[in-house]
């Protein structure tokens, strides 16, 4: 049996085969520290070899925001005291959080309430699916503190998700996107009554947990590889995914669930 750490600076439970990471310190808006990034990292990276125990992961925050970002006094004060190395290792660490985030087997759900500021934005831009309540709202901050609009790799990720047009309006002006715009724009799924955010959230797992977990792990790669390959490379590399997949035994167990008028039991096979 895996051993599950315990994870100090968040919360963390496994349950029915769905990891969930909330953040909980709501006197601070849910911001970052060094040892929360350092743990998200970890965290991930850990779920990457466990996808038969870990279907889905969702990402949510306590109190009244999901996160507003790395902390102005545990990271901001701390980073202006640091050299260029000590620095750069830092914005690498932020960024496998991101990476991490997106080459995991698993979907990932960012269950967003309230604001989703600076590297809290980028972390729900990463999810697979990011399910809003009405009361969020994304602000991608950086240039209004002096910073590069492109953080943890968010120049990758947001123009995919909005347009490059749309996206460097949002980076460059760093404003508040609510939640309907945040919708209409195509930077979220859906926008939800804050009551039934949770609710919705359940829903949306319990869906993916009902598709078969290599075929969305696949998915997740050949969205990812397509963004940097030519439009015959990736026909050729979904033409490899589906042989690979058409030949494995969760391909033979729809088959038979269909056959035999009933649920197919998928195992990642």
């Amino acid at each position: 049996m895996f051993f599950v750490r315990r994870w100090e600076d968040f919360d963390y439970e496994e349950r029915e085969s769905v990891a969930t990471i909330t953040f909980s310190r709501p006197e601070r808006l849910n911001s970052l520290t060094f040892d929360i990034y350092a743990d998200i990292r970890d965290l991930t990276d850990s779920l990457r070899t466990r996808a038969d125990e870990i279907r889905v992961l969702v990402i949510r925050g306590t109190g009244r925001g999901f996160c507003s970002g790395g902390d102005v006094d545990e990271i901001i004060a701390q980073l202006l005291k640091m050299d260029t190395r000590g620095v750069f290792e830092f914005a690498r660490m932020t960024g496998a959080c991101v990476r991490n985030l997106r080459e995991i087997p698993q979907p990932v759900i960012a269950a967003v309430n309230g604001v989703a500021a600076g590297a809290g934005a980028v972390l729900a831009t990463a999810a697979d699916i990011r399910l809003l309540a009405e009361s969020a709202s994304f602000r991608f901050l950086f240039t209004s503190v002096g910073l590069s609009g492109g953080d943890m790799g968010v120049c990758w990720l947001l123009p995919r998700l909005v347009g490059l047009g749309r996206a460097t309006e949002i980076l460059m002006l760093g404003g508040k996107i609510t939640s309907s715009e945040a919708v209409a724009w195509g930077l979220a799924s859906r926008t939800v009554p804050d009551d039934q955010l949770d609710a919705t959230v359940a829903e949306y797992v319990a869906r993916l947990k009902e598709a078969a977990p290599w075929g969305l792990a696949m998915t997740k790669e050949m969205l990812n590889r397509a963004a940097s390959a030519d439009y015959s490379s990736a026909i050729e590399m979904e033409a490899w995914t589906q042989t690979l997949l058409m030949t494995a035994e969760d391909f033979k167990e729809f088959h038979a669930g269909f056959t035999g008028k009933r649920k197919p039991v998928f195992k990642g096979r």
